[in-house]
């Protein structure tokens, strides 16, 4: 019971401060990432219904990670140029003629060159979305303002692959017109609440252990922040495993129908809905920066490590469970690192490089990932992975010191 209480608390004071335009744009998160359907089934699909090689389609799926790339420099780019507001807009609405084609092209080239523009237009929203965080949120509650948007973010995961495990039962063409309808609806509520809308004045530094004198410049010149970026992008390269050959292998070796494979998805997003907010607010005030990364990047490894000696069920959604305690613990801190580092004039660059450390991921995984498993087997790929994991672990341990 004190335990339960003490959690309770920390849920409850994770909360306050919060402002109006931030639980706004967590809202939005949510109704636009519940109708994110189509990529955790995105390989099942090609793999069941379009009868592509395992490696064939990893090679779609890594379109998306360069698509991805493209967007978040495009992004961050645009964002310090046009602004935030009109680049959210642009992404939201504009990638719906995209989901409603998609399901048109079903030759691999095809489906390269639109899953690939899909991206680019989706992956526009991530930069512009995280400046808009750090413009609506106070400069103490940055962290848990990231922390709230991300729980919004995997509360919608958890609704969008547990629903579109039942649509692909009927139809794979359904995930894709379910994402278009909400990105239209969360399209709609954004440009209500958020047009001419005023945010904070110019961001303040945080009185932080991670604060460091800025001098104005691009993400792109900040040799530590590059530095950091890379085993931001290695960690995401094992993390990025659960939506690409993970998946692939619920269907393929433990043989789980797609409604259960869904499920199994969603999980993720319960699990850091109910923990990622007390979590944080706990974390970021009993433990330093430095080891909340290496924690949450060797949660990361176990979840592989478990998947080695067997695959019943009970060991599958244990290692969800630790690989969600790892996004928890990477994610919105990874995120505050990169607004520390940067001035209202260059955040679009650094978010838009945070981003593109993601994006490197969503290319190399799935490519790497079903490589890997098609000639050596799952098992090889779980140690692989394990071994990048304490390589990045390290790599936190002494790039965090410099930071």
């Amino acid at each position: 019971m004190k335990l339960l209480k003490l959690y309770w608390q920390n849920y409850i004071s994770a909360y306050k401060g919060l402002s109006q335009a931030t639980w706004l744009l967590a809202m939005v998160m949510f109704i636009n990432q519940s109708g994110s359907m189509v990529l955790p089934f995105l390989g099942v699909y090609m793999a069941t219904v379009l009868n592509f090689s395992l490696q064939n389609a990893g090679i779609v799926l890594s379109m998306f990670g360069i698509g991805s790339i493209a967007g978040s420099f495009v992004g961050g780019w645009l964002t310090d140029k046009f602004g935030s507001f009109k680049i959210q807009t642009f992404s939201l609405f504009f990638s719906i003629p995209f989901y409603i084609i998609v399901p048109y092209f079903k030759t691999f080239e095809t489906l390269c060159i639109a899953i690939l523009f899909l991206s680019f237009i989706k992956e526009l929203f991530r930069p512009a979305n995280s400046a808009s965080v750090s413009f609506y949120a106070k400069p103490e509650n940055l962290t848990r303002a990231f922390s709230l948007n991300r729980m919004a973010l995997n509360l919608g995961y958890s609704i969008g692959p547990a629903i579109g495990g039942f649509l692909a039962a009927v139809s794979y063409n359904f995930l894709f017109y379910a994402n278009a309808c909400m990105s239209f609806v969360a399209g709609i509520l954004f440009v209500f609440y958020f047009k001419n809308r005023k945010g904070n004045a110019p961001f303040k530094e945080l009185n932080s252990t991670i604060q460091v004198p800025i001098k104005e410049k691009s993400a792109y010149s900040d040799r530590i922040f590059l530095i950091f970026s890379v085993f931001i992008a290695i960690y995401a390269f094992c993390f990025f495993q659960i939506l690409n050959t993970l998946p692939l292998f619920y269907k393929n070796v433990a043989m789980m129908t797609e409604k259960e494979v869904g499920l199994l998805m969603g999980f993720n997003g319960i699990v850091v809905f109910v923990l990622e907010m007390a979590l944080v607010h706990f974390a970021e005030k009993k433990f330093t920066l430095t080891t909340n990364m290496i924690i949450g990047s060797l949660f990361c490894g176990a979840a592989f490590v478990v998947l080695i000696p067997t695959h019943v069920q009970f060991i599958l959604y244990a290692s969800i469970f630790l690989i969600s305690i790892s996004e928890i613990l990477i994610m919105p801190f990874a995120s505050t690192v990169a607004v520390n580092r940067s001035k209202p004039t260059n955040r679009g660059s650094y978010m838009g490089l945070n981003g593109i450390s993601f994006s490197l991921a969503f290319v190399s995984s799935p490519l790497i990932g079903t490589y890997i498993a098609q000639n050596f087997g799952f098992t090889n790929l779980w140690i692989f992975n394990c071994i990048m994991i304490v390589f990045t672990s390290v790599g936190f341990y002494f790039i965090m010191k410099k930071i």
